[in-house]
This record gives C-alpha cells, sequence and structure tokens, in this order.
C-alpha cells in the first residue's frame, strides 16, 4: 500500500484504459477517477461514538457495486449497490461526523460521505488525502448520473473538445503532414499555451515518454504532444471543480465564459472545456481583489480628518536615514504610488538657494528645493486628484524663508490652497472639495502678530536624530519644545488648514485645539498615548488630524506597523517608501481599496460623534458585527526561485502562511504544511478560519516562503484589506519583496465570509454553535450625561435587543437547515434546495414533498408518509 492509500498492480479487469506515464499520472478525468476506483484505496470508515476502522474500498469492474475489505460481514453484505446512492456528500457534515470524537482531528477536504438507501443511512469516510477524496466524490457523482451509461459517456468524451483543439493545433504545425514535429517546436508549442512552465521541466516530460516508450530520436508525435500537454497542463484541483460545476460533465455551457475557450469546437457548442475554464479561473474575472475598489468608490465628502491618508516620511531619502543620499527621484516614486503627504526637510542652500536634506545626520547629497517643488508640481495629481499635503520642515533663514515663498508662489499657482478656515465650522473640509489643491502644513504666526516677521517655536523631528531616545519618548519631546526661530510672514500666510502646533495632553485638545491645527506625535509617545489613553485618542482623532513619525531610532530607515496607529484613528502615519517590507506591504495593500488615491474612510466607530472606541479591544466591538473568514489554500503555480539562494539548486520546499493583520482581538496566523520539492503546482488543500471583529480595519496577508534549514526565504505576498476580498474561487497574485508582481505565480484559493452565529467562537462543529438567548451579547449604551441624549437612545435598548433576538434566531435556524441538507454553514439557501431537490421525490417517482409557490415565500408541504430526515428538514425550513 502506498501512503496514499492505493495499492500497487492489483489484479482486476481495466473497463476504462489511459496510456501510462513513468512518473505519478495526475488525474483529470473521469477516466482516471474510475479506473483508480477500481483500483481501490485504502479510506477511514468513520462510526458513531469515535470508532474508526481503516478498510479497504473498490469499486466492482462491472462498475455496480461499491465493496470495501476486510469485513466481518458476509462479503455480498460488505458492499453497497451504486443505485441505491442517493447522495455523495462533501466535508463532514453527517450527524455520525458530527458526533465523532475525532471530528476535530479530521480535515473537511478529507471527509465524505454517501448517503444510501431508504432511510437515507449514512457510510462516512475519510481518505488520507484530499485527492484521494475528490477522486471518489467525483467518480461517484458520474457513476449515479449516468449509471449504467456511464462508460459509454466516458467514452464518447475521450475524443472530447480538448483533443480537436490541440490536434487542430498540431496540424498547424506540422505544415508537411509528417505526423511529427521537432521537439524545440513541441516545448516551445506548449510554453506558448502556458507561459509558466519552465522549458526543461516540458523537455524532461517528452524524453521520459520517449524513453517509456524505448523510442529514439527526438520527433514528438501528435499523440506524445497530446499526452505531455495533458500531463502538464492540467491542474486537477480545476478539473474537479469543472465537473462540481457542470453536473458531471467535462465542461460548461456557459455562455458569457466563451471569450476565454480556446478550442474552436467549444466557441460554436457554446461549451467550456477544462482549458477555458482555467483561462477564466486566472483571467482578472478570478482575482481576488474586488474591481469595485479599483475606482474611488467611497465617499469623498467627509472632513478630512475622517480618513486614513497615505504619507511618506523623508520623502527625500533612497536609502537610510542616517547615511544616505536624497534624490528627487524619491518624490517621484512616492507620488506615483498615491502618496498624499511627502516632506520636506528645508535648510540653507548655497547662492541663495534653500536646499533639502536630512539635517544632523551624515547625508551627503543634497537637493535644490526649487527642483522638489518643480517634481510636486509636474506629479501632484499623477495618481490622484485629491489634496497633497506638503508637511514642511522649515530650518532656513528669513531670507530664503522668502525664495522658498516665491519659488511655490511661481510654480504652484492656484493649486496652493491659502484661503483662511471659517472660524465658525467644527470640522476640515473634504477631499472632494479640496480636489487638484495643495496644502502646506508647517508653522504659522499668531493672528495678532503685526510685524512682516515673528518668532514660533520649533519642533524639529530631524533634531532628534542627534538624540538618544530612551524609554521617556514623551519627556525627551517636551524637552526640545523651547526653541524658537523666526518665521517670515509670507511663508505664515501660505498656511491655512494645516497649522502644526504642539500636542500638550487631550482635555487640554478637547479643549482649545482649534480643528485646523494639526499635531505631530514621534512614534515613541504615539504607542505611548495608543497603549495608555486608546479611547481618547481615538476621540481626538474624530476631529484634528494627527501625524505619525518614525522613531529617530530607525537610522536604518526601518518601518513601524502602521496598524499600531491606524487602530487609534491617526490619519498621517509617514512611512519610509524607500524601505521594503511587511510594514510597507500593510501600507500598500491598505491604500489599494478606494481606487488607491491616497484616502480611505476610517470605520464608522472612529468617525461618529457619539461612539465610544477603545483602540486596544481584545474582544467583540460593541455594535459591529463580527465575520468569520474562511479560508481555504488549495493551490499555488510557478513559485519562483528565492532570488539570491542556491543552496538547492531549483528545488522549492513551500508553505503559506495566512495573516490577519487589525486590531488585537483581530491578529492572528496560520500556516500550511510545506509541499517539498514542488514549486511548480503545490496542492496544499487546507482550511484556516478566523474571526473578524472590526472588518473595517483588518487585512489580510499572504506570504509564500521556501522551507530551509539554514533560514526560511521569501518568494512572495499579497496583501488585501478585508473589505475587498472577493468570496468563491480566486487566484492571488503574487508580489515580489520590492513590490513587483512575480510573472505566473500566484496561489488558488477558496474564500468564504458569513456572519458569527449567536456570540460563540466556532468550536468542534464549527459555525453551527448555539448559544442560549440568556448568554447573547446585546449592544450597549454608553451614557454620554447628556440628559437629552441619554433619554432618547435610551428607549432604543429594548428594540435593538429584539432584534438582536430576531437576526440570531433566523442565523441559528438558516444554520440548522444547512446542516439537515448536509452542507456547510458557508453554503447558500439555492444551494440548499438544490441539494435537497433529489430527496423529494420517492422511488416510484410519486412526489413526497411539494413546494407551493403562491405564498409571499415558498413554502414545503409534506405529502403523505415521508422518511424522518425528510420531516426533520421540512420543519427546519419552516423555522427559516
Amino acid at each position: 500500500v502506498y501512503q496514499d492509500g492505493t495499492k500497487q498492480k492489483r489484479e482486476r479487469k481495466k473497463t476504462v484504459s489511459f496510456s501510462s506515464m513513468p512518473t505519478e499520472k495526475k488525474i483529470s478525468s473521469a477516466s482516471d477517477c474510475i479506473n483508480a476506483m477500481v483500483e481501490g484505496s485504502e479510506l477511514k470508515k468513520i462510526r458513531s461514538n469515535s470508532r474508526v476502522y481503516h478498510r479497504y474500498f473498490l469499486l466492482d469492474a462491472d462498475m455496480q457495486s461499491l465493496r470495501w475489505e476486510p469485513s466481518k460481514k458476509d462479503s455480498e453484505k460488505a458492499k453497497i449497490d451504486i443505485k441505491s446512492i442517493k447522495e455523495v456528500r462533501t466535508g463532514k457534515n453527517t450527524d455520525i461526523f458530527r458526533s465523532n470524537g475525532i471530528y476535530d482531528q479530521v480535515s473537511e477536504d478529507c471527509a465524505f460521505s454517501i448517503i444510501y438507501g431508504e432511510n437515507y443511512e449514512s457510510l462516512d469516510l475519510v481518505a488520507n488525502s484530499a485527492d484521494i477524496a475528490n477522486i471518489w466524490v467525483t467518480g461517484l457523482r458520474y457513476l449515479i448520473s449516468y449509471g449504467k451509461h456511464t462508460l459509454d459517456m466516458i467514452e464518447s468524451t475521450q475524443d472530447n473538445m480538448r483533443t480537436s483543439w490541440l490536434s487542430q493545433m498540431f496540424s498547424e504545425s506540422d505544415v508537411d503532414n509528417l505526423g511529427h514535429i521537432p521537439l524545440c517546436n513541441a516545448v516551445q508549442f506548449i510554453k506558448d499555451l502556458n507561459p509558466g512552465l519552465k522549458t526543461n521541466k516540458i523537455e524532461l516530460k517528452f524524453k521520459e515518454l520517449h524513453r517509456s516508450k524505448e523510442k529514439t530520436g527526438t520527433e514528438v508525435t501528435k499523440e506524445e504532444f497530446i499526452e505531455v500537454f495533458h500531463e502538464l497542463c492540467t491542474r486537477p484541483e480545476i478539473y474537479f471543480l469543472l465537473v462540481q460545476f457542470s453536473s458531471n460533465k467535462e465542461f460548461l455551457d456557459t455562455k458569457d465564459l466563451m471569450k476565454y475557450e480556446p478550442a474552436k469546437e467549444g466557441q460554436e457548442k457554446g461549451c467550456l472545456s477544462i482549458d477555458g475554464f482555467t483561462n477564466y479561473l486566472t483571467s482578472p474575472d478570478c482575482h481576488i481583489f474586488d474591481p469595485e475598489h479599483k475606482k474611488v468608490c467611497q465617499d469623498m465628502k467627509q472632513p478630512l480628518s475622517h480618513y486614513f491618508i497615505n504619507s511618506s516620511h523623508n520623502t527625500y531619502l533612497i536609502e537610510d536615514q542616517f547615511r544616505g543620499p536624497s534624490d528627487i527621484t524619491g518624490y517621484i516614486r512616492a507620488l506615483k504610488m498615491g502618496c498624499r503627504s511627502v516632506e520636506l526637510d528645508v535648510w540653507d542652500g548655497p547662492d541663495n538657494e534653500p536646499v533639502i536634506y536630512t539635517g544632523h545626520t551624515m547625508t551627503s547629497q543634497i537637493i535644490v528645493f526649487r527642483s522638489v517643488i518643480d517634481i510636486i508640481n509636474k506629479y501632484a495629481f499623477f495618481a490622484s486628484e485629491y489634496p497633497l499635503i506638503l508637511c514642511l520642515e522649515n530650518h532656513c533663514s528669513i531670507k530664503q524663508q522668502k525664495v522658498m515663498v516665491q519659488h511655490m508662489k511661481k510654480i504652484l499657482g492656484d493649486k496652493l490652497h491659502t484661503q483662511s478656515p471659517n472660524i465658525e465650522e467644527s470640522y476640515l473640509p473634504s477631499p472632494e472639495s479640496l480636489k487638484g489643491k495643495i496644502l502646506i502644513k508647517a508653522k504659522k504666526l499668531s493672528s495678532n502678530c503685526s510685524g512682516l516677521e515673528g518668532d514660533v517655536t520649533d519642533e524639529d523631528e530631524g533634531a532628534e536624530m542627534s538624540q538618544r531616545v530612551g524609554k521617556e519618548g514623551a519627556e525627551q519631546q517636551n524637552s526640545m519644545t523651547g526653541k524658537r526661530f523666526q518665521l517670515c510672514k509670507e511663508l505664515s500666510e501660505l498656511v491655512s488648514i494645516c497649522k502644526s502646533v504642539q500636542f500638550k495632553e487631550f482635555q487640554v485638545s478637547f479643549q482649545l485645539q482649534k480643528y485646523w491645527e494639526v499635531c505631530s506625535f514621534n512614534e515613541v509617545l504615539a504607542s505611548k498615548y495608543a497603549n495608555e489613553n486608546p479611547g481618547d485618542f481615538v476621540n481626538y482623532n474624530k476631529r484634528f488630524l494627527a501625524r505619525v513619525f518614525p522613531s529617530p531610532m530607525r537610522i536604518d530607515s526601518s518601518n513601524m506597523n502602521p496598524q499600531d496607529f491606524w487602530k487609534c484613528g491617526c490619519q498621517i502615519v509617514a512611512m519610509n517608501f524607500q524601505t521594503p517590507g511587511l510594514m510597507m506591504d500593510l501600507n500598500i495593500g491598505w491604500f489599494r481599496q478606494n481606487g488607491n488615491c491616497g484616502y480611505v474612510l476610517r470605520p464608522a466607530i472612529m468617525r461618529e460623534e457619539v461612539s465610544f472606541f477603545s483602540a486596544n479591544t481584545k474582544d467583540t466591538v460593541p455594535g459591529v458585527s463580527p465575520q468569520l473568514l474562511h479560508i481555504k489554500i488549495i493551490s499555488g503555480q510557478n513559485f519562483p526561485k528565492p532570488k539570491g539562494s542556491g543552496a538547492k539548486g531549483d528545488v522549492v520546499d513551500p508553505y503559506v502562511y495566512v495573516e490577519i493583520h487589525g486590531i488585537p482581538a483581530d491578529c492572528a496566523e496560520q500556516r500550511t504544511k510545506t509541499m517539498h520539492q514542488n514549486g511548480d503546482n503545490p496542492i496544499f488543500d487546507e482550511s484556516f478560519e478566523f474571526q473578524i471583529n472590526l472588518p473595517e480595519l483588518a487585512m489580510v496577508r499572504f506570504v509564500v516562503l521556501d522551507d530551509d534549514y539554514i533560514g526560511d526565504e521569501f518568494i512572495g505576498q499579497y496583501t488585501i484589506p478585508f473589505e475587498c476580498l472577493q468570496t468563491g474561487y480566486r487566484h492571488v497574485p503574487l508580489q515580489s519583496l520590492t513590490g513587483e508582481i512575480l510573472a505566473h505565480a500566484s496561489l488558488f484559493v477558496h474564500v468564504a465570509i458569513t456572519n458569527r452565529r449567536g456570540g460563540g467562537k466556532p468550536h468542534k462543529r464549527g459555525l453551527s454553535v448555539r448559544k442560549s438567548k440568556k448568554s447573547r451579547e446585546y449592544a450597549s449604551m454608553r451614557t454620554l450625561w447628556i440628559k437629552t441624549i441619554d433619554e432618547v437612545f435610551k428607549n432604543a435598548l429594548q428594540p435593538i435587543r429584539d432584534a438582536t433576538d430576531l437576526r440570531e434566531n433566523m442565523q441559528n435556524a438558516v444554520v440548522s437547515f444547512k446542516e439537515l441538507c448536509g452542507l456547510s454553514p458557508v453554503a447558500n439557501l439555492m444551494q440548499c434546495i438544490l441539494a435537497v431537490s433529489t430527496r423529494l421525490v420517492g422511488s416510484d417517482n410519486t412526489p413526497l414533498v411539494v413546494l407551493n409557490l403562491n405564498d409571499q415565500y415558498p413554502t414545503m408541504e409534506l405529502q403523505g408518509i415521508v422518511p424522518e430526515v425528510l420531516k426533520k428538514i421540512v420543519t427546519a425550513y419552516d423555522m427559516v
């Protein structure tokens, strides 16, 4: 017996034949499945009370019955007639599975049940791999669908659309009608049809085939070409999906998908073959990222403080912030990436021309201020039409400050927003109203300053580079704020709604800070507030803009985790765009969700005036419905060898991490097993489940690593906001460490999102856990001590509780109905009706249940005496 449970060379009559390859053959047709079942497999037979039996199951050569051995029963009783099978159900979806003590140890992908007989008995089985389970499910469903005509059905598809298409393509290449083509032509032909394949792998497959046939020469016949294409270009996981979606045919006939069908015959017949289906699943239509989010899709008329803003720190640097050179390309790169807040550290330069560089450091190269303003003028609205904020760190003399003003007025002109704020307003204007405008964030003279210049406090971020920041980051920041410098009135007047001020404490800000005043927080200080005053920080950011910049100790320009500050509502979290890695992956992924316009609307709970949210919550968020995210990592395609890695030659041993980033209650990660020496099409078939308590702030990150004894190496990643996930079968494109798309490399996954049921965390029975009414979580009201508001909302408590009961009772009823239909909780009601439809007619074709469509909602009506399980289904449907 092999590891996967199959036996070698069982002496049994073959019903369908196929040519064998010297290596393990992929399952990619109904005949492959039937042959494998005739050969047989070792499966675990599950019984109640935790009993598990290892049995060898096989399909009789006449395909009329399913047998297992050894068995204490008479051999004629240790079998099931194929014609008695009512349904083949995938997953752990029967009472026996649910009541068995090893439920949690059994993979959903390896489990399946055969429902048979008039009393709907279940034979519950677990295969040694998802592939083996798929073979049995697919083969049995074929046999149920076509009965004694299964052989005829299979034989009629031997010369199917794929074979006809490949024969035609081969004939077009064989221009001289020789019946063969050169090996190099055949290899290139297959590579053109499947660009992700490696040339040497295709060559090796042809040579193996020739060697198995003891053939000399390198010419390739049509049959050899079709066989190698069939072996290399078929993804079994897609084949099994095709059969599932097509109701046990080897093609789909959906007209909308015809653009993906390569075979002319398929196009003419309106059928989608395995190759067309593969093209469809790998097309942009099946991308995991929701195309609705590729354009601006959020409300852009909220106050500026209600958005996260894509922000750059030390934009002029292209390496580290201590010794790295300044370069104008830093601004071009950031603006092209959708950045809406850039930093300019301006100093006196030679020839009365201000220059930009990081002060107090060893950076050598400088950029002329005028050149940077030219570039900003050119690229400011290249990626987004929404306002751009220039964070001006001004260290210039009065004389060169005036030069700065001249350059900005002359080059930027009416793009500069200089309109004074309306003191009667309470919030900043919206991104929509500031389209095409450039805002200057800098110090501003007080309104009672009558001269042409005055002094202001100096909050010099760069000066901190020369200081060692200890544990008391707040004290050190405050110790620097006593310094003052001279500011000219002309430069002061360019600052309108982003006036830089020093932060003191939350209560002072709530009482005295103006909505157009902006505070900057050192990362250390911001972390302190995030941990000690999370609720106040969130409330502060409802009205005021907060900018967080990296700790000066990050001399290598490493990045802080932006989620640490987004969870507090901080809008401008400045990132070192020149430093790739996890933190920039999160930043880039996050700002994809609104057309990459640089602005993302914050969660409602962070914007609404009458709401309370603590950034450090480790449980559910009041007023927010938690979601359960189900992710199945099915397979990978064309993983490249990690750059600079040569220890194992071209071998890749990949595994996948799925990470959730968000509020502390949501942060989690899971990993698949390692697939050894398979970077071309590794099959993982592993499922994970995550509870997402604040979906609007959550991100999912897929990371592929190469398992290596020296140290696991990075292959690729993709980061996507939870709100942008498309459910269903999806392909995830992989990106390199520096953000480039890896050609042809992807993950194939299944995504499902469901509401959490009854407030209970999933356990054993997954989503079907139901809590009693007494332990339900109801929304609560926070007392504001504003009598009129508190009185109004007090009356809403009981209706909210009633609505919660109605919703959760309905959800629990739906879960019960799905279970009885033999489906998982992520199924929809249409799938339930389709699944149960086979049971609604008796053996003599008389209806057992009739659907009444006259009422507002369809009802099920029993007809006479019916099996007990059908009564339960109808009762559960009525409860829904």
